[in-house]
């Protein structure tokens, strides 16, 4: 399994006030985010800002953050 399927995302739609479509951020990056569309479309969007905000991080030497399961989170 690619180590992009592992990083958990919140997925929610957007007001029109907001443009509409769909919001996706995933929860172990500070501002990693993008839209989309559909839910399908923020998912690919997603991942293509993921792939550069890990990028970023190891262009500048920075730590990147390990996977954490959506299973390990503790609600509260």
């Amino acid at each position: 399994m690619d180590i992009l399927d592992e990083y958990p995302y919140e997925i929610r739609p957007l007001t029109q006030d907001e443009g509409g479509g769909f919001l996706i951020t995933y929860t172990d990056f500070w501002g990693c985010f993008s839209d989309g569309e559909t839910i399908e479309e923020a998912i690919v969007n997603g991942r293509d800002a993921l792939i550069a905000v890990i990028e970023t991080l190891r262009a500048e030497n920075l730590p990147v953050p390990v996977p954490h399961s959506r299973k390990d989170r503790k609600a509260g």
